[in-house]
C-alpha cells in the first residue's frame, strides 16, 4: 500500500493497525472470515471505475465486452455451485437483495412470517422497526425456549391460521439445521412463496456438509461473505418463474449500476467453493464448532440448543453472572472478538443482552482445528472467570496473540 502510505499517511496507519489487529488475534464472530488475495485483488481492481447498468446484452452503457463476459462468469459458476436455475450476481449486500426479494413478489402490507430476531432471526425478517416490519405484516415464529429449536408444528399452525402469501426461513444466531423440506409441506398448504436466507450456511450447503434448501425453496438469498468466504455482497437465486422479477427488483426496482469489481470477485469465490479443497474447508468448520461447543460445555457455559449443527454457537451467560457486553469487551482486550447477542426469551436488551455469539469460519480459515479448539474454549472461560484481573486478561492477551501468530491470515503480513 505504497501509494496509500504516501498519499493519505493517516489512512494508511489505521489499515496497518488494523492488519495487526486482525494477525494478532482470534476473529470469531461468524458473520466474518478472510478472503483470499485472488478475491482482494479482483475487489481492489480497475473493473471498479465502470459503470454498467443492465445485465449482461442488455445495459445502458457502452464499453461492456469485458464486463458481460465477467458478469456471466460469477453467473454461471453460482448456478453450477448451487444447482439454481437462475442467480442475479449483482446485489450489493445482503439486506438490500432481501429487500428486493420482498418487492419483486410482495405487496405493501401481504403477510409474511419469518422467525423472530431475538429467537435468532435477522433484522430484514420482520424486525417491526425495520423496513421489512414496516412495510409488511410479518408474521413472527418462534424455538421452543427449552430446546431452542424452530418448533415446526407452531410454525404450520401459524401458517394454516394467516395464511402467509411467503414464508422465510433462514437465520442470523440459531445453531441448528433448518428443515427447508418440512418448511416447504407446510408452504404448500396455504400456497405460500417459499424464501430461504442461508447468508449464515451458504459455505457449508456450498461444500455439502449442510442440505441446500435449493431443491425445494422458490427463491434463495445469501451473502457472498461469511461462510463462502467472497466479496462483502449477495446474490440472489431462484427457479426460472421469479427470474424476471427478480432481475427488475434488483434494477431498475432497486439499485442502480453493479459494482463489477465485487462481482468479479463474487466470480473468483465461487470457482474457488466448487474446488474439493472447499468441501474439506466446510467440514472443518463444521468439525470445529462442534468440538469448540463440546469443550465449552465442559466449562459450564450454557449453549442455547446446547449445541451446534454449523458454524455457531449461540452462549446464554445468565449463569456465569456477566452479560453480553461485558463478556464481548472483556474478550475484545484479549485478541478474542465475537459479539454480544440475545438469546430466546431473553430479558435484557439488545445493547446489553445475556448472550454471546461466536463461530470457526475464520480460525478454520486460518488453518486451525480441533486442538485449538480446546484452548480457545479454555481461553474464553478464563477471560469470562477473570473480567476484574487486568493481570490475568494480559496474560491471556500474550497466549491468543503467541497462538494466532502461528496461523497467519491471508493477505496479511506484518
Amino acid at each position: 500500500m505504497s501509494t496509500i502510505k504516501e498519499q493519505d499517511p493517516r489512512l494508511h496507519e489505521l489499515i496497518e493497525a488494523e492488519k495487526v489487529r486482525q494477525a494478532e488475534g482470534l476473529e470469531l464472530i461468524p458473520s466474518e472470515n478472510y478472503t483470499s488475495e485472488a478475491v482482494m485483488e479482483a475487489a481492489g481492481s480497475i473493473l471498479t471505475n465502470k459503470y454498467s447498468e443492465g445485465y449482461p446484452g442488455k445495459r445502458y452503457y457502452g464499453g461492456q465486452e469485458n464486463i458481460d463476459q465477467i458478469e456471466t462468469l460469477a453467473i454461471e459458476r453460482a448456478k453450477e455451485l448451487f444447482g439454481a436455475d437462475h442467480v442475479n450476481v449483482q446485489p450489493y449486500s445482503g439486506s438490500p437483495a432481501n429487500t428486493a426479494v420482498y418487492f419483486a413478489t410482495l405487496n405493501f402490507g401481504d403477510t409474511v412470517m419469518g422467525l423472530k430476531l431475538d429467537h435468532g432471526g435477522h433484522i430484514t425478517h420482520g424486525l417491526p422497526i425495520s423496513f421489512s416490519g414496516k412495510a409488511y405484516n410479518f408474521i413472527p415464529y418462534e424455538v421452543d425456549i427449552e430446546t431452542g429449536i424452530i418448533d415446526m408444528d407452531e410454525v404450520e399452525k401459524l401458517a394454516l391460521e394467516h395464511k402467509p402469501k411467503m414464508i422465510v426461513a433462514g437465520a442470523t444466531a440459531y445453531p441448528r439445521n433448518i428443515d427447508w423440506k418440512r418448511f416447504k409441506e407446510i408452504a404448500d398448504k396455504v400456497g405460500a412463496i417459499t424464501f430461504a436466507d442461508i447468508s449464515h450456511t451458504a459455505g457449508l450447503i456450498a461444500g455439502k456438509v449442510l442440505e441446500s434448501p435449493v431443491p425445494y425453496f422458490d427463491i434463495i438469498m445469501t451473502t457472498t461473505h461469511k461462510t463462502l468466504r467472497g466479496p462483502r455482497g449477495a446474490i440472489i437465486m431462484c427457479k426460472q418463474e421469479y427470474a424476471k422479477q427478480i432481475d427488475r427488483a434488483v434494477f431498475p426496482g432497486l439499485q442502480g449500476g453493479p459494482h463489477e469489481h465485487i462481482i468479479a470477485g463474487k466470480a473468483i469465490a465461487f470457482k474457488e467453493a466448487l474446488s474439493p479443497e472447499f468441501h474439506t474447508y466446510a467440514q472443518q468448520i463444521k468439525n470445529n464448532a462442534a468440538k469448540l461447543a463440546e469443550e465449552l460445555k465442559k466449562h459450564n457455559f450454557k449453549l442455547t440448543s446446547d449445541g451446534t449443527d454449523t458454524h455457531l454457537i449461540l452462549i446464554d451467560l445468565t449463569n456465569k453472572n456477566v452479560t453480553g457486553k461485558q463478556a464481548q469487551e472483556a474478550l475484545d482486550s484479549v485478541g478474542i472478538t465475537l459479539n454480544k447477542n440475545t438469546v430466546p426469551g431473553d430479558q435484557r436488551p439488545p445493547m446489553d443482552p445475556s448472550g454471546i455469539r461466536l463461530g470457526t469460519p475464520a480460525i478454520t480459515t486460518r488453518g486451525m482445528k480441533e486442538p485449538e479448539m480446546e484452548k480457545v474454549a479454555e481461553w474464553i472461560d478464563r477471560t469470562v472467570a477473570n473480567i476484574d484481573s487486568p493481570e490475568v486478561l494480559q496474560t491471556i492477551k500474550n497466549e491468543v496473540k503467541e497462538l494466532s501468530l502461528k496461523f497467519p491470515v491471508p493477505g496479511i503480513k506484518l
